[in-house]
């Protein structure tokens, strides 16, 4: 007597086939909860915080392209050149900036000037002040002439300014220019106009030092504090969000992700959230697990469907 097959057989799915599901839930979930670019809170020695990131996805996405970090080197970018960067201080919300072609005391040298960019979310700080040096009194717009007293004057500050002129000419960088003091005009921020332009060339003088302390050595000038202090926002109006907020103190850093450039909270691990990290405080060293965000419990879910799949 034959006995019939039947050909309604349940086959179990084959080890091939769970090893590719388990690859493709892998490959899901490292596309959906870490980044490749992990963002760090220092480039060099400089502390890197909201809104300035040192990478792609890092901070807000307005400074991208305004300060970056390359070789561990903080820089400031703007229309006329690349700037170091010495010090941020993010309580009073300043950058300070170092121009290589710009004159101090110990060194002269020509330069074309120093320019914001119209369009960024920068201003000069009330205490920067620019000294333009070696202007030419005859041709440049910043002197005017008084025809009456046959005399020319410039359009500058005459008050303090006058002082800062007389004593960087007494430095002796200077003063081997062999040009009179009355060459050189003090200008404040205000003065330069709205799109924030110092171009050297359309004014006409030879180079110019950038000053943003010189109160505690105002007699002084190899005291003095060169470079540029600039003022920043963080957005209309100057509110630093709390969802970075909440993601810094848990050892996170601010930054952005997906195609409206939401915001992400990268942690330590290479994990974007979008809240903050405090689960990796948990960790211990143990097996690492998702946080709870949305993509989390799906992910969660997932696992769960395959080992009760696995195991039937």
């Amino acid at each position: 007597m034959c006995t019939k097959m039947s050909l309604t057989t349940n086959i179990p799915p084959s080890l091939t086939t769970k090893l590719t599901i388990i690859s493709i839930l892998v490959f899901l979930s490292s596309s959906f909860t870490s980044s490749s670019q992990t963002c760090k809170s220092t480039c060099g020695p400089i502390p890197v915080k909201y809104p300035f990131g040192t990478g792609s996805g890092c901070g807000d996405p307005r400074f991208q392209t305004r300060v970056t970090c390359t070789n561990q080197h903080l820089t400031f970018i703007t229309h006329t050149g690349c700037y170091p960067i010495t010090d941020i201080d993010y309580s009073n919300q300043i950058i300070y900036i170092t121009d290589p072609s710009m004159s101090t005391c110990a060194c002269t040298q020509p330069s074309k000037g120093f320019s914001l960019d119209w369009d960024a979310p920068f201003s000069f700080h009330d205490n920067t002040v620019f000294a333009l040096l070696n202007c030419d009194v005859s041709s440049s717009p910043i002197f005017k002439s008084d025809r009456i007293n046959n005399s020319v004057s410039p359009v500058c500050d005459t008050g303090s300014g006058s002082r800062v002129c007389e004593h960087l000419n007494s430095c002796q960088a200077v003063s081997r220019l062999g040009v009179p003091v009355s060459t050189c005009c003090v200008y404040t921020p205000v003065d330069l106009g709205p799109s924030f332009e110092m171009d050297l060339q359309k004014l006409n003088c030879g180079s110019y030092s950038g000053l943003y302390g010189f109160d505690e050595h105002p007699d002084d000038p190899e005291g003095w504090k060169y470079g540029v202090a600039i003022k920043y926002k963080f957005n209309f109006n100057n509110e630093y969000p709390p969802m970075c907020d909440d993601c810094e103190k848990s050892n996170g850093v601010c930054g952005y992700g997906g195609p409206y450039n939401a915001f992400v909270c990268n942690c330590r691990s290479g994990i974007n959230t979008t809240r903050d990290c405090s689960f990796e405080a948990t960790w211990n060293g143990s097996s690492r697990f998702l946080p709870i965000s949305d993509v989390g419990l799906w992910m969660y879910a997932l696992a769960a469907w395959l080992v009760t799949w696995m195991m039937a």
